[in-house]
């Protein structure tokens, strides 16, 4: 299947420009539900955006389809996270030539990134979990698409300012529900660490089942000095995530219970993935909002 993709790929090079439909209007293609919910609010209606991941999807271990490398190959701009992140698909960027995808993480001062020693760029990949990053990938965004169609760049310009302000709404309110939970309850414990640059800014410590990526599943002893940490910190909440398969966080709250500690699973969290498309937690903000809502009701 990797060979034929790559065989696609190649013979696509040769012959998809040709076959383009001419228009004006810019064609996008998405890494993540993360990002495409970021570029369709910058790029409004005066471009195409086609996200290659849905709901639920984990970008860890998302292998490119022969589908994708059309999209990619008839893409006029691609937006990806970075940082390895998307990692299966680093080999189909390095293959197309003609255009080089744009890793928005590539915006972050790297001195202010949590080190990970799992990744090959040594740094936890998870960045959107900060919203002043995510601002920063905003402005990348409207900046490179309005160097692509300067005609509408007043367009890309109106719709980034818009959306900031957003973002400073959603960095106020959620401030706001956090400081409402004391800071001895910050304990968030998850299917796998994503939440770290989270914890980092509001004051919670995070400990993840699976570790930074899901390539690799949790073991027995891996449950069970959780399920120690648990008990040891009183922790009464511990939380599934929908890109996770939940039975790992399951088998941890058994374990934890079967030593007489009562641990409930509080709820789903959204981390590699937004909810379903069309729904609040659809978005980013929506995202971000119903996580923040779901920690602090389930660790009060």
């Amino acid at each position: 299947m990797k060979k034929s993709i790559l065989l696609s790929l190649v013979l696509l090079m040769f012959n998809c420009e040709q076959n383009k439909e001419t228009n004006d209007v810019l064609i996008v293609v998405t890494t993540t539900t993360m990002i495409t919910d970021l570029v369709t609010n910058i790029g409004g209606q005066v471009i195409k955006v086609q996200g290659l991941m849905g709901s639920g999807v984990d970008p860890h271990l998302y292998k490119a389809s022969e589908g994708d490398v059309t999209k990619l190959v008839n893409a006029d701009i691609i937006f990806f996270n970075g940082l390895h992140l998307e990692g299966k698909l680093v080999e189909v960027f390095e293959k197309m030539s003609n255009k080089t995808p744009v890793a928005l993480a590539e915006e972050i001062d790297k001195s202010t990134l949590i080190g990970s020693d799992y990744f090959a760029s040594n740094f936890d990949p998870h960045v959107w979990f900060n919203i002043e990053y995510f601002k920063l990938f905003a402005h990348k965004v409207a900046e490179v698409l309005s160097e692509k169609d300067p005609k509408n760049a007043a367009v890309f310009l109106k719709n980034k300012i818009i959306y900031i302000e957003k973002l400073n709404n959603l960095q106020r309110n959620i401030r706001a529900t956090i400081n409402t939970l004391s800071e001895d309850k910050r304990v968030l414990v998850t299917a796998h660490d994503a939440f770290n640059y989270f914890g980092k800014i509001y004051g919670f410590e995070v400990v993840g089942l699976q570790g930074l990526s899901t390539a690799t599943e949790a073991g027995v002893k891996d449950v069970q000095k959780l399920a120690a940490f648990i008990i040891e910190k009183q922790v009464n909440a511990i939380f599934i995530e929908s890109s996770v398969p939940r039975r790992t966080i399951e088998a941890l709250q058994a374990a934890v219970n079967s030593k007489g500690h009562n641990v409930i699973i509080g709820g789903t969290l959204y981390s590699d993935a937004l909810g379903n498309k069309d729904t609040f937690e659809g978005t980013y903000i929506g995202m971000f909002e119903h996580n923040v809502n779901t920690i602090v009701n389930a660790l009060q």
